[in-house]
C-alpha cells in the first residue's frame, strides 16, 4: 500500500505556483522575501533555485509599487503573483488594489484583462498584536471585481492556487499564518494533508462539507474549519452531530452548500476570525434570512467572531477575542437549547 504524499500548506502552494510556472512562461512571482528566504510563511520556498530571478523577482519594501507593477504587467499579457506579506499592510497599496486591479477590467468595458495573484498571509493567534495579526477577507469581498480565496488545508490550497493563476480575474490568495505548517509556529496539524504530486485545480464556489451531521451547522473557513472540526469532535462525545462546512472562498460565495446543509439541520453557526461587524458572519445570515421561504429553523442563527476591537498583543487577551475550540462548542450547546419564538409558543 502506498503511504499518502502529506504537504504542509506552504509546500502545497509553493508545488502549485511551481506547476503552473512551468506550463506557462507568462507565470512569475515578485514580492518582499519570496526569493532566496523563500517567502517569510513559505509560500514561495524553493522557486528561486527553479526559475531564476528573472521569474523570481525580490522587490523593494514598496507594496503600492510592486502590486501596480502587477497589475500593469497584467495588462500587458503576463501573469503575476505578487505576496503582500501580511494583509495588514494593505492600506498602503489600497489603490492600487482597490481603484486599478478591481476597477479597470469593468472600466475598460472587458478588454483589460488583469490575471492578477496577490496572495497574502492573514490571522492571529501567535502574538503578532494590532497590525499583524487580521484577517480581513471581508474587506476585500466586499468589494466588486476580486475573487476573494481562503484555504484551510493543502490539498485545497494547492488546487484553489492553480484555479487562481489560471483565471483571467484578479484574485486575492488569503493563507491563514496558523496552519501553513511551519517549525517554527506552532499550527493545527489537520491542515497538512494528502496532496497528489500531479497538478489538479479546484473550482471557485464550490464550498466543501468537512464533516457530516444532523443537528447543527457550522459554516466557517481557514483555520477556524480546523477548530470547528476539533469542536465537532467534542460535540460528537455528547451526541451532538454538528456538519462542518468550509467555504474555501467567499467570492464567489457557494449559496446553495449553505442552504442545503441549513436545510438539513435547521439550526445555523457561523465562525470566523475576521471582524464581527460587517462581514462573513452577517452575509451568510443575511443569505439564509433571504431564503427562508426555503430553510425552516429550529432556532435563530447564531454568530462567533472576533469582536470589534484591535487584535490584543497578552496572549490571553488574544485567547479571548479569537474563537477558539472551546468557544465554539460552548456556542453549539447553547444554540441546541435554543428555540424559535413561535416554535416553542
Amino acid at each position: 500500500m502506498n503511504t499518502p504524499r502529506i504537504l504542509t500548506m506552504a509546500q502545497a502552494i509553493s508545488e502549485g505556483i511551481a506547476q503552473e510556472m512551468t506550463r506557462d512562461p507568462n507565470v512569475f512571482v515578485m514580492g518582499e522575501d519570496i526569493g532566496a528566504y523563500g517567502g517569510i510563511f513559505g509560500a514561495t520556498g524553493g522557486l528561486l533555485d527553479k526559475f531564476g530571478p528573472d521569474r523570481i523577482m525580490d522587490t523593494p519594501i514598496s507594496e503600492t509599487a510592486f502590486i501596480g507593477t502587477a497589475t500593469g504587467a497584467a495588462a500587458a499579457g503576463l501573469r503575476p503573483i505578487v505576496e503582500l506579506m501580511f494583509v495588514d499592510f494593505f492600506g498602503v497599496c489600497m489603490d492600487q488594489i482597490y481603484n486599478h486591479l478591481a476597477k479597470n477590467t469593468y472600466m475598460s468595458g472587458g478588454h483589460v484583462k488583469l490575471p492578477v495573484v496577490v496572495t497574502t498571509a492573514i490571522g492571529g493567534g501567535y502574538s503578532d498584536a494590532a497590525q499583524h495579526s487580521q484577517c480581513l477577507y471581508g474587506t476585500f469581498a466586499h468589494m466588486p471585481g476580486i475573487k476573494v480565496v481562503v484555504p484551510s488545508n493543502a490539498y485545497d490550497a494547492k488546487g484553489l492556487m492553480v484555479q487562481a493563476i489560471r483565471d483571467d480575474n484578479p484574485v486575492i490568495f488569503m493563507y491563514h499564518k496558523g496552519i501553513m505548517g511551519l517549525p517554527w509556529m506552532a499550527y493545527f496539524e489537520g491542515s497538512s494533508n494528502h496532496v497528489p504530486e500531479a497538478s489538479y485545480s479546484i473550482p471557485f464556489g464550490q464550498a466543501h462539507v468537512v464533516k457530516e451531521g444532523g443537528d447543527v451547522t457550522i459554516v466557517t473557513i481557514s483555520q477556524m474549519v480546523q477548530k470547528a472540526v476539533l469542536a465537532a469532535k467534542t460535540l460528537e462525545a455528547q451526541s451532538i452531530h454538528a456538519e462542518v462546512l468550509d467555504l474555501r472562498t467567499l467570492v464567489p460565495l457557494d449559496v446553495e452548500a449553505i442552504l442545503k446543509s441549513v436545510r438539513k439541520t435547521g439550526r445555523l453557526l457561523i465562525v470566523d476570525e475576521d471582524y464581527l461587524g460587517f462581514g462573513l458572519t452577517g452575509e451568510v445570515a443575511a443569505t439564509v434570512a433571504e431564503h427562508l421561504d426555503t430553510v425552516s429553523l429550529k432556532a435563530p442563527v447564531r454568530r462567533l467572531a472576533v469582536p470589534n476591537v484591535p487584535i490584543p498583543y497578552s496572549r490571553p487577551l488574544e485567547q479571548f477575542v479569537i474563537p477558539q475550540v472551546d468557544h465554539i462548542v460552548k456556542a453549539v450547546q447553547e444554540l441546541l437549547l435554543k428555540k424559535l419564538a413561535h416554535a416553542s409558543a
